[in-house]
């Protein structure tokens, strides 16, 4: 919502529901401190990958990244999600490359994809968990994509990724601004990620790193060199970030359309756009088009890029994981 980034006078009429929030939230996560309230210890290790507000940030390329990191250690990791958008009559799910993305969600799906790895949804982390170890017994370490604040999960290790670009937005709390917790959370976790610039909030810096285009028709690889006039959409949390970064590489925009986050596509959306311009699209839109894409349609997949010292160290407490499972 746009007047979360600014403070007007609905942000001033939403501040007590702001306070009520943090109220509610507070007393709650020291229910779950104190084990008043029950939570859910994991056999295995589990690594949660969130964000402070409300809004696409970089988990998924992060969730990506990090399964691939930890296989080059040799650690069996599963991943489990809520699998928000995903209609599915049961649940838990164990989602495949070949999951609809209307059932498994488009996350999921592309997490499956890029991954190969076990991926199983629940809005209950823990049956999600029971039902990933059921498939794969010798699993060594679990990665929750979002689930921060999902304390009724005991976690081993916290990542946050903040998008710099956003920031706080106006500073508050949901309702009157976008954040889920209060910026003195970043305290407490191991590691922050700050997408698309430095911060002196984060840890180290994400940068997505675009190598080529992939037809959604016929799987032919492109480079991005080679496209000049294109068309473009984006269902994502900020879809103005993919529309600049296809400009950054020198191509002209034609026609944008920006769509909800995890948005269910239909053809009768795409009969506006020219067929005879290329119409580029991210990979996480691209996993529900498949069933209808046109062969003018490509989408653009990107690779997490994240670098420094604290990544090294980070990364190397799970080379003592290694030596216990």
């Amino acid at each position: 919502m746009q007047f979360w980034y600014s403070r007007t006078w609905i942000t001033w009429l939403m501040l007590p529901l702001s306070f009520l929030f943090w109220l509610i939230s507070t007393c709650r996560q020291f229910l779950f401190r104190k084990g008043i309230f029950a939570s859910y210890r994991a056999p295995v290790p589990v690594i949660v990958v969130g964000n402070l507000s409300v809004g696409g940030n970089g988990k998924t390329p992060v969730v990506i990244w990090l399964v691939k990191q930890l296989q080059q250690k040799g650690l069996k990791v599963g991943v489990i999600s809520r699998g928000y958008g995903s209609q599915s009559s049961v649940y838990p799910l164990l989602v495949t490359p070949d999951t609809d993305p209307i059932q498994g969600g488009d996350e999921p799906v592309l997490i499956a994809k890029r991954t190969q790895v076990p991926v199983c949804i629940s809005a209950n982390r823990q049956h999600a968990i029971e039902l990933l170890l059921q498939h794969q017994p010798d699993c060594d370490l679990i990665i929750s994509d979002d689930g921060l604040q999902h304390y009724r999960l005991q976690r081993d290790f916290e990542i946050v990724v903040l998008d710099v670009q956003r920031g706080f937005g106006n500073g508050f709390l949901l309702p009157a601004g976008p954040l889920r917790e209060l910026p003195s959370r970043l305290n407490t976790v191991d590691l922050i990620i700050c997408h698309g610039q430095a911060s002196k909030y984060g840890d180290v810096e994400m940068t997505l790193v675009p190598h080529h285009a992939i037809n959604l028709v016929t799987g032919e690889l492109r480079l991005l060199s080679d496209f000049h006039r294109v068309s473009a959409i984006a269902g994502i949390g900020h879809p103005q970030r993919f529309f600049s970064m296809l400009e950054n590489l020198s191509m002209q925009l034609i026609q944008t359309k920006a769509f909800q986050d995890h948005q269910t596509f239909e053809a009768a959306q795409f009969v506006d756009f020219d067929q005879t311009q290329p119409l580029l699209m991210t990979e996480k839109d691209a996993v529900k088009c498949l069933s209808f894409a046109q062969k003018n349609w490509w989408y653009v997949p990107v690779e997490a890029e994240i670098k420094g010292e604290k990544v090294r160290s980070f990364l190397a407490k799970f080379d003592e994981i290694r030596k216990t499972v």
